[in-house]
C-alpha cells in the first residue's frame, strides 16, 4: 500500500468508490484516465482489481467493473409474484449463477398512466429499464417495463386423448407438465380426434382432480412427424401469420432501379450456400488487386441483399421483423423473419437477376489482413448458383456444366483469396472447438430418414472468413462515423469458469497456462495437446461449457472466441433483425439514400432492441433443439431394447446424459440404475464416483446403452447403461473432512438396503420423518 502512496496511486476506498458510482460502466481504461494513471501504472491498477474480485469486492462483466450481483441497465426478467405489499416482483430470465449464488429480484413499478403495450402481471416476460435501490435488505432494484415480451400462459399445448363417451384428456407436451393431465367435456373438444395436437384454454382449476380445459384449436395430427415442429412453434409462441398490413407491403414492393446506386451488374458476383438454401442473400468475387503497391494482393468483393431498400423503419415490415427477431430453421420448414416476397423473391440474389445490394470491397494484403475497405450501395446480377460441394469439388478437377466455365476466372481467385485470409486468421487465432453439428434429413412423408455430419469443406470456411471480414468493416466504418449499432459480442469466461477449468485439466495431468490477458490462445493450446487423443471430444466439450454466450449488445466489449476487439452482423439481413439495424446505420453513416436508421434514434432504444433479439434468438435455438430431439425420439421409438455405442454429454446428480453415435438422440440414464452402490457427484471431474468400488462414469466417456423409453411427443429417451465404470483410485478424489467416513456409511447403508427388505422399509420411514413429506427423491434411494 505504501508504494502505490509513494507514487501518488490511489488508495483501494477511492477506487472502490469511483467503480460503485459508476455500475457497469467503467473498465481499466476509465479508471486510470479517472486517477490520471500512465502506462507504468496500468499493471499495479489491474493487480488492485485483481485483488477486488478475489475478495468478492467487485465483480467484471463485459469488461466493466461493478459490485458483485449487479444487473445492467436493460433486463430481461420474469415477473415471478408480489410482494406483502402487493407489488409485482421479478428476477432476470437469465443470471450467471457464478457471479452470485442469489438471483438479484426487482421491485416493478408504474407510471400512473402506462404506455400502451407496458401493462404486465405475475407470468409474463418483460423487458426492464432497472435501477439500483437504496434498500439495504429487501428487493434490490426497481424496474420499470419497457414493453411486455411474452403474456403468462392461460393456454396449455398437448395431445388430446379421447374416451369412448366423447370426452377426453390433454396430454401436455412440456417435459415440465408431464403428469399434469387435463380434463376435457365432450362439448368443449371442439371435435378433436383422438391424437391431435391441440391447444387448450384453462377454464377451471381445482384443488383435488385434473384441472378442465376447453379445446381452443386443432394443430394437427401427430400421426405424422410433420406436426412435430409445430408443437415447438407454438410451445414458444413463434409467430408464423404476417399481419395484413405487412403482407400488403411486401405484395407492393417493387424492385430498385439504377438511381442512387453503382452498377455493379459487370462483377460476377456467386452466391455458395446449402444446396437446400431457399434464400440467398451473400454473393462474393475475388480477383488479384492490380495495384503495384499491393503486389500479391487480392480485392475481395462482398455483396448482401439490401433488405434495408423494403423494411423500412417503423413499417408494418419492421414491426413483424422486430418481433420475430430472426428466422427459425427446423428440418422440415422455416419460420421467416420476413414474407417469402421479400426472403425468397427481391432479396434472394438468384443468377440473372438485377437485385439491390449493399456491398462492401476489402483490399486484402499478401500478408492476409484488410489493408482497406468501402461500402457501396449497388445493383448487382448474380453469375452463378453454387453449393459448398460443388465448389468444392470444381477445386479437386470435378467440374460440372456450371462450375467448368468458371473455374479458372472466379472459383480459383476465391479460393487463392481465401489462401492469403487464412493466414490472418491464424495469425489471430480464434477459438478453435471441433464439435461436429448433425443434421436430420427427411423423407417426402416427413419422418426421419437418416442423420449425418456434413462434411466440413474448405468452401465452408472461405465464405465464413470473408463475412467475418465484412462484419469486422461494418463495425469499424460505423465507430469512425460516430454512429450507434447493435454489435455481436462475446465476453470472455468468467473467473469462475476457468478456475474449474483448470481444476478439471489437473485430473487429466493437462496444462493451462493462465498468465496476464486472458486469450482464446490459451484453450487453443490444451485443444492441441489432445488433439487425436481419447480424451478429445472430452476436451472440446468441457472448454465449450467454459465459456460465455455470445449475444446482441449496444455496447461493444469484443468478440472473445473470434478474438477481434470490434464486431457486428451485416452478412444476413433476410433473417436477422441485427444485420438490418447495422444496414440502415451504414445507409445514414455514409448518405447511401432511402431506409437509414432514424436521426433520432438512441443508444438507450438500441439496447432495448438487442436484449429483446438476443431472447429471440435463444427462444429459435431452444425451439430447433427442441424439434430436433422429437424427431429422432419418433425415429427410435420403434427400436426399444435395442443397443447402441454413444458418448457420455452430461453429468448431474441426476444421472448421465448420453448422446448417441450416429443420431445424436440424446437420452438419460438415471443414476438410480446405475447399481446398487452409492454414486457420488464429482464436479471437477465432471463424474459420478461409486462410494465403494470406485467405478468412475465420466463426461466424454464411450459407452454401450440400451433403449429403455422413447416418449417421442416431449423429445425423451432413457436408457440403461451396458458399459463398466472406470476404476480410480480410492484418493483419486479429493474428499472433505468427513466426506471419507459419509460416503462409506451411504454405502453401507445401500448395501443392507438392498440385501434385506425389512431395513428397507426403516430406511424409508426414516427419511419420511426427517423431510416430513414421502422420501421421494431422497439421496440413499437412488
Amino acid at each position: 500500500m505504501s508504494k502505490r502512496r509513494e507514487q501518488g496511486f490511489p488508495g483501494r476506498d477511492a477506487v472502490l468508490a469511483f467503480i460503485r458510482a459508476h455500475p457497469g460502466k467503467v473498465g481499466t481504461r476509465e479508471i486510470a484516465r479517472e486517477f490520471g494513471l500512465k502506462n507504468a501504472d496500468r499493471a499495479e491498477l489491474k493487480r488492485m482489481l485483481r485483488e477486488f474480485a478475489d475478495e468478492g469486492a467487485v465483480a467484471k462483466r463485459r469488461r466493466k467493473m461493478h459490485e458483485p450481483a449487479e444487473l445492467p441497465p436493460t433486463v430481461l426478467a420474469d415477473i415471478t409474484g408480489r410482494d406483502s405489499d402487493g407489488e409485482l416482483l421479478a428476477t432476470p430470465t437469465e443470471w450467471d449463477a457464478d457471479e452470485s449464488g442469489t438471483i438479484p429480484k426487482i421491485r416493478v413499478v408504474f407510471p400512473r398512466r402506462p404506455q400502451p403495450g407496458t401493462t404486465a402481471g405475475v407470468g409474463d416476460r418483460a423487458l426492464l429499464r432497472v435501477e439500483k435501490t437504496d434498500e439495504a435488505e429487501g428487493t434490490p432494484y426497481r424496474g420499470r417495463v419497457i414493453r411486455v415480451i411474452a403474456h403468462a400462459k392461460a393456454r396449455a399445448l398437448g395431445i388430446f386423448r379421447k374416451n369412448p363417451d366423447g370426452s377426453g384428456r390433454l396430454v401436455p407436451v412440456d417435459k415440465k407438465q408431464a403428469g399434469r393431465e387435463l380434463n376435457i367435456a365432450k362439448a368443449d373438444s371442439g371435435d378433436a380426434e383422438d391424437g391431435d395436437l391441440v391447444s387448450v384454454d384453462l377454464i377451471r382449476t381445482r384443488a383435488y382432480g385434473l384441472a378442465s380445459g376447453r379445446v381452443k384449436e386443432r394443430l394437427g395430427s401427430l400421426a405424422s412427424e410433420k406436426a412435430i415442429s409445430l408443437i415447438a412453434i407454438h410451445a414458444h409462441e413463434i409467430p408464423q401469420a404476417f399481419t395484413p398490413s405487412a403482407l400488403r407491403e411486401a405484395e407492393t414492393a417493387k424492385p430498385p432501379t439504377l438511381e442512387g446506386r453503382e452498377d455493379w451488374r459487370d462483377i460476377p458476383l456467386v452466391t455458395i450456400d446449402p444446396p437446400d438454401a431457399k434464400d440467398h442473400d451473400d454473393a462474393v468475387h475475388a480477383e488479384p488487386d492490380p495495384d503495384p503497391n499491393n503486389k500479391g494482393g487480392y480485392i475481395v468483393h462482398v455483396a448482401i441483399a439490401d433488405v434495408a431498400y423494403y423494411v423500412r423503419p417503423g413499417s408494418a415490415l419492421d414491426r413483424d421483423a422486430l418481433t420475430r427477431g430472426n428466422s427459425v430453421y427446423f428440418p422440415d420448414r422455416v419460420v421467416p423473419m420476413l414474407p417469402e416476397r421479400i426472403s425468397n423473391d427481391l432479396c434472394s440474389l438468384v443468377p440473372g437477376e438485377p437485385r439491390g445490394a449493399l456491398a462492401v470491397r476489402l483490399v486484402i494484403g499478401a500478408d492476409g489482413h484488410k489493408r482497406s475497405h468501402s461500402f457501396h450501395r449497388v445493383l448487382m446480377r448474380s453469375a452463378a448458383k453454387l453449393a459448398y460441394a460443388q465448389a468444392q469439388a470444381a477445386m479437386h478437377g470435378r467440374t460440372d456444366d456450371v462450375t467448368g466455365p468458371l473455374l479458372d476466372p472466379i472459383i480459383r481467385p476465391l479460393y487463392a483469396a481465401h489462401d492469403l485470409v487464412r493466414l490472418a486468421r491464424d495469425a489471430r487465432d480464434p477459438l478453435d472447438l471441433d464439435l461436429p453439428e448433425r443434421k436430420i434429413l427427411l423423407k417426402p412423408d416427413g419422418t426421419v430418414d437418416r442423420v449425418i455430419v456434413p462434411e466440413r469443406l474448405e468452401a465452408h470456411r472461405l465464405i465464413e472468413e470473408f463475412m467475418i471480414l465484412a462484419n469486422v468493416a461494418a463495425a469499424e466504418t460505423l465507430e469512425k462515423k460516430g454512429l450507434p449499432l447493435i454489435y455481436r459480442v462475446h465476453d470472455q469466461p468468467t473467473q469462475e469458469k476457468v478456475h474449474n477449468l483448470l481444476e478439471f485439466l489437473k485430473t487429466l495431468d493437462l496444462s493451462f497456462a493462465k498468465g496476464g490477458a486472458l486469450r482464446p490462445s490459451l484453450f487453443n493450446r490444451v485443444l492441441t495437446q489432445v488433439k487425436g487423443e481419447d480424451v478429445e471430444a472430452l476436451v472440446n466439450e468441457v472448454v465449450l461449457r467454459s465459456q460465455a454466450q455470445a449475444e446482441y449488445s449496444a455496447e461493444n466489449y469484443g468478440h472473445f472466441g473470434l478474438n477481434l476487439r470490434r464486431y457486428a452482423h451485416f452478412t444476413s439481413p433476410i433473417r436477422r433483425y441485427a444485420d438490418l439495424i447495422v444496414h440502415r446505420a451504414l445507409i445514414r453513416a455514409l448518405g447511401l439514400g432511402e431506409g437509414a436508421l432514424p436521426s433520432d434514434e438512441t443508444l438507450e432504444h438500441l439496447g432495448e432492441v438487442a436484449a429483446q433479439i438476443s431472447a429471440t434468438e435463444r427462444r429459435a435455438m431452444k425451439a430447433e433443439r427442441e424439434t430436433a430431439d422429437r424427431l429422432i425420439a419418433h425415429f427410435l421409438a420403434d427400436r426399444i431394447g435395442a443397443t447402441f455405442q454413444g458418448r457420455v454429454s452430461g453429468v448431474t446428480r441426476a444421472g448421465l446424459f448420453v448422446k448417441l453415435d450416429q443420431t445424436g438422440a440424446d437420452g438419460i440414464i438415471p443414476i438410480r440404475t446405475l447399481g446398487t452402490e452409492y454414486f457420488n457427484y464429482d464436479e471437477t471431474r465432471h463424474a459420478l464416483v461409486g462410494s465403494r468400488s470406485g467405478a468412475m462414469h465420466r463426461l466424454g466417456d464411450v459407452v454401450d446403452v440400451r433403449l429403455v423409453e422413447a416418449a417421442p411427443v416431449a423429445g425423451a429417451l432413457r436408457f440403461e447403461l451396458l458399459s463398466e465404470g472406470q476404476i480410480v483410485p480410492r484418493g483419486g478424489k479429493r474428499q472433505g473432512k468427513h466426506q471419507g467416513k459419509r460416503d462409506v456409511l451411504k454405502s453401507q447403508r445401500a448395501e443392507k438396503e438392498r440385501t434385506h427388505p425389512a431395513a428397507r422399509k426403516t430406511v424409508r420411514k426414516r427419511g419420511k420423518q426427517k423431510s416430513g413429506k414421502s422420501g421421494k427423491g431422497k439421496s440413499w434411494r437412488r
